[in-house]
């Protein structure tokens, strides 16, 4: 059974910083891709971030380049995401993803596994 389990999510002042992991089981973990999506309340998901399976390509999006940076240990089957200069506007629960797909624009259906989702708030 495939697990990813997102921990290190909180509540940080604007400009703080936070680094969530998302730790996966039952699945070849270097075999996929890694993103995480985020969905604040009354929107839908949308994507942040994703790191090709051997960790060589990441892409952002532009409302978080520059302040967020993904990563991941194949050894531990952990993906992580640094997040920096948080503003009110990154409120969301922030989900890790796991796919085979590596599409130009990415969506939510080119990732076959998801997590929980953990809660990121951050106040003015």
């Amino acid at each position: 059974q495939v697990q990813l389990v997102e921990s290190g999510g909180g509540l940080v002042q604007a400009g703080g910083s936070l680094r969530l992991s998302c730790a996966a089981s039952g699945l070849t973990f270097s075999s996929y891709h890694m993103a995480w999506f985020r969905q604040a309340s009354g929107k839908e998901r949308e994507f942040v971030t994703r790191i090709f399976r051997s960790g060589t390509i990441t892409t952002y999006a532009d409302s978080v380049k520059g302040r967020f940076t993904i990563s991941r240990d194949n050894a531990r089957n952990t993906a992580y995401l640094q997040m920096n200069n948080l503003k009110p506007d990154d409120t969301a629960v922030y989900y890790c993803a796991a796919g085979r797909s590596w599409a130009l624009n990415p969506r939510v259906r080119d990732y076959d596994y998801w997590g929980q989702g953990t809660q990121v708030t951050v106040s003015s």
